[in-house]
Formats: structure tokens, sequence, C-alpha cells
């Protein structure tokens, strides 16, 4: 049986059938299970795969469904999280050696608010070590493949997760997007990924790369179940200091509603670094909107170009700063020495890849004495700069179309220069640095028949109309640009 065939209509009607009793949860778990079993020595989605935990969870839904009462809005969905979310009692490693082992002894807020929702939480999806990276290459526990072109990259951080929607494993799968770590590789897996505004959702129990860009949010086949995710997680926590007052407005209605009447700007100083397959899904993507009633034309927002030149200066020095804690001391890894600063520069060594070594290097140079003001705080102003930007744009559209990415998946070790690979996040950055929503829903197929997706971007708690021209363009796309999609080794696998 095909993992698609229990959720093919989607996380939301599935957990509607097993609320109904017209299907089972300990059913559903187990073709999970299966299929993960089954596939994943080829995709490498998961780095830890709960089963026996997954079972109980389902079982335990199935008794209350029995019982007469309701397990929650996801009622036996089956749900991936990214290995950097603290998960009580289950390895918790962001694909790094130095976590080896580790155990957490919480659970995240996310993963606790899933938990009241019904959801049965499945295993722990793979990523760029500490979620510093663009392609899921840079995981101590060897790379993801994309499931449409095993010889191709996931996208990243948040590979895993995309890679494990794409390819039908699960329905619904949480990511986390410091600088597009969850539209990114969306775009590449043909999935819809949505990054809340900063704040929407809590970051406790998120194991920190930037804290102030970080941001949790949920990977769906379907715009209707990523919103439905996302009305699960979000919300005010105590407990992170960052978390937004206030309700959170009803999200997965706005999906049906039509975009008539709403002003889209297309931002077209994207468009000239994106491929030609990707800059025309946005153009069409544009025309669609306009058939359904919004009013469209181009902005220019040249600022927005300098995102990715600020980005990588304030998320390094944040970094540097977030992963001092990894000292042999207190988590995980430890090589012993004759002494404590032997054995912390020992551990770090040992413990860390090269691309998080690289990002603490150049985080702990642009704070230091005598550069901080020269590369940190002008990076600073380049963000506030970029808010502006944004600003004055949204006083005359309500959102904003841009591409996610630059390019379709690329192949495993074609990039290898850095400068390179962080290019892949130009049109992403931006969002995370205002701290706004942003959500990237498979449109069109591009070279060698590879998903693109079109991104939607929207001023902070602007989710509603974000949502609405999402829905929009989902209706509009090709229907064979999302998953799921069967592993396959070259070209696109249906």
């Amino acid at each position: 049986m095909s993992a698609a065939a229990p959720f093919a209509g989607g996380a939301v009607a599935l957990a509607a059938a097993i609320r109904r009793g017209e299907e089972s949860a300990r059913r559903v778990a187990e073709v999970v299970l299966e299929e993960i079993a089954g596939a994943d020595d080829l995709l490498h989605c998961f780095n830890a795969v709960t089963s026996e935990e997954a079972l109980r969870a389902a079982d335990a839904v199935d008794v209350a469904v029995a019982a007469g009462r309701d397990p929650g809005p996801l009622c036996g969905v089956p749900v991936a999280l990214k290995d950097n979310l603290c998960t009580r009692g289950v390895p918790t490693t962001c694909s790094s050696r130095i976590l080896e082992g580790w155990r957490p002894p919480y659970d995240a807020t996310v993963v606790s608010r899933l938990r009241k929702a019904g959801a049965v939480i499945v295993g722990k999806t793979n990523l760029d070590e500490f979620a510093m990276g663009s392609s899921t290459e840079n995981s101590a526990n060897g790379p993801t493949r994309n499931p449409w072109d095993t010889s191709r990259v996931p996208g990243g951080s948040s590979g895993g997760s995309a890679a494990a929607v794409a390819a039908g494993l699960v329905p619904l799968a949480l990511g986390s997007d410091t600088g597009g770590s969850i539209r990114q590789p969306a775009s590449l897996c043909g999935v819809v990924g949505l990054k809340p505004t900063y704040g929407l959702v809590s970051r406790y129990g998120l194991v920190a790369f930037a804290s102030s860009l970080d941001q949790i949010g949920p990977f769906a086949l379907r715009v209707e179940d990523a919103a439905a995710l996302l009305e699960v997680i979000a919300g005010h926590d105590p407990a992170d200091s960052t978390s937004l007052a206030g309700e959170v407005p009803p999200l997965a209605p706005e999906v049906g509603r039509s975009p008539a009447g709403l002003r889209v700007g297309v931002v077209a100083d994207f468009l000239v670094d994106a491929s030609p397959a990707c800059a025309d899904a946005v153009r069409r993507g544009a025309d669609a909107l306009v058939a359904a009633g919004a009013a469209v034309e181009d902005v220019a927002i040249p600022e927005l170009l300098h995102g990715l030149s600020a980005y990588y200066l304030i998320a390094p020095a944040e970094a540097s700063s977030n992963l001092a804690r990894y000292d042999g001391v207190r988590y995980g890894l430890r090589v012993d020495a004759d002494d404590v600063a032997t054995m912390n520069a020992r551990t770090r060594s040992k413990g860390f890849g090269a691309e998080v070594k690289r990002r603490i290097m150049l985080g702990t140079y642009v704070l230091s004495a005598g550069y901080y003001d020269a590369y940190y705080a002008q990076a600073q102003r380049v963000r506030t700069l970029i808010m502006d930007a944004f600003r004055r744009a949204y006083e005359r559209f309500d959102v904003l179309l841009a591409p996610t990415s630059p390019s379709v998946a690329f192949p495993i070790g074609a990039k290898s220069d850095p400068l390179e690979m962080y290019l892949s996040d130009l049109f992403t950055i931006p969002s995370n640095l205002a701290g706004h929503p942003a959500v990237s829903v498979p449109f069109a197929l591009g070279e060698e028949n590879l998903p693109v997706g079109v991104q939607v971007l929207a001023p902070a708690l602007g989710e509603p109309a974000m949502l609405r021209v999402a829905g929009a363009l989902e209706r509009a796309a090709a229907p064979d640009a999302r998953g799921p999609v069967r592993p396959h080794g070259a070209g696109a696998g249906r």
C-alpha cells in the first residue's frame, strides 16, 4: 500500500476520517512506518524513527475516538520533526557529532502542542548541521536526497522534513527557517513550506542558530494543511520572551478565499537573478492572480538585494554566541584532555563540521573589538534599511510575489564554493531579517522536470492575506508540480 493512500486527501481530511472512525490511527501509523523503512535507506530523510512511541500515540488516539472523545485537530496525523526540536527522551542531535547521544529532558513547545492536538510523531529528520546550510549536505549523518531525483539535493537546512513530505512518507513535518530553511527546500522538493511571523510560534525548545532570525514552521502537500498545522503550533508562550501576545485568528479558512481585491507587488529585482523557469513561474503566478481578481504590478525594492550580505554577518555573529555552550561539559560529545581549555578545544574541533566552524569563526571575528562597528553594526543598519523598504512596499501592496529559489534542485556536490551555496538563499533572507511571514507554493516544473516554487511575502502578522494568495496560486498551479513522488534516480519521479 502506498504511504500516500491514507492521506491522499490531505492531513485535514485524514484527521476528520480518523475522528469519524472511518480510518484507524494505528493503521495509518503502521503504513507510514513501513514506507519510511522502505524508502529511507535511499533518501535518508530521518535521523531517528520513533516507531514504538508513534504506535502508542496512535493507539491512544483510537481509544479516545472509540470513547467518543475528540483527540484534537490533528487527530492521528503522522508528523515528522526537524532534529533541532527538543523531544523528551528522544535523541536530538542537530545532525552534529557534538550532540551525539543527547536526549532532552523536555519537549519543545511546538512538540507539546502537537501532542495535545492528537498528532502522531514518527521521527526526527535530517538537516544541515545546526541548520547551517542550503542543501542538507552539511549533516554529520550524510546528505538527504531529493525524491524527485535522488542525485540532487533537497535544499536546506530542513531538507529531511521537505523530502519526507515530498516522498509521501508523512503528510506533515516541521522545520526551522533562519534564512530560508523552510521555503527553499519546499521549492526544491515540490511541497508547501511556510515561515510564520517572528514570534508567532514559540522558539522554546528549538536549538538556537541565530535567535533574532530563527522561526519554526510547517511543511505540507497542501496550503490548507500547512495553515492547519500553523494554527496548532502558533500562539503565545510565556517560556519564550520573544513570543507575541494575543490570539491567533483561524488561518485555514483563508486558503479557500478569493484573492480578489488584494494588491500584489511582483519583486522585479529578484527576477533578474532567477533562472528562466523560476522567473517564468512568478510571471505565470501573477497572471493567475490577475485572473482571480487581484491587482498586480511590478515593484522595485533594490534594498532587498543587500539582505544576503547583512545576513551572513548577523547570523554567524549570533551563532558564535549560541554555540559557545557546546564545550564538552554540559552536552553530548567530550574529548578528554589534561586541562579544561584543551578538552574544550578538542571537543569543538572534533564535534563541529566545516561549515559550522566557518560560521563560528566569521561570527567571532565580526563581534571582536575593532571590527564590531565596521561589520556587525553596519549589517544591523542594513537590516533596518531593508525593514524600511518593506514598510514602504506594504503601504502600496498587501503581499509581494517573488521566486523562492534562484534555481531548481542542483546535483549533490555541485556547489562546493560556500559563496555559491549562500546565494541559494538570496530571495528568502529578507523576510527573516524583517521578521515577516512568507510561504513557498509549488507552482510549476522547470529544468529537468524538477519543481519550482513561487514565494508569497507579507508584512508582520499578514498570514491571512498571504494564505489567500497562496491558496489561489495552488489552485492555478500545474497539477504535477507538487509531491508526493516516488524516489527516482534521474529526472522527475511520480
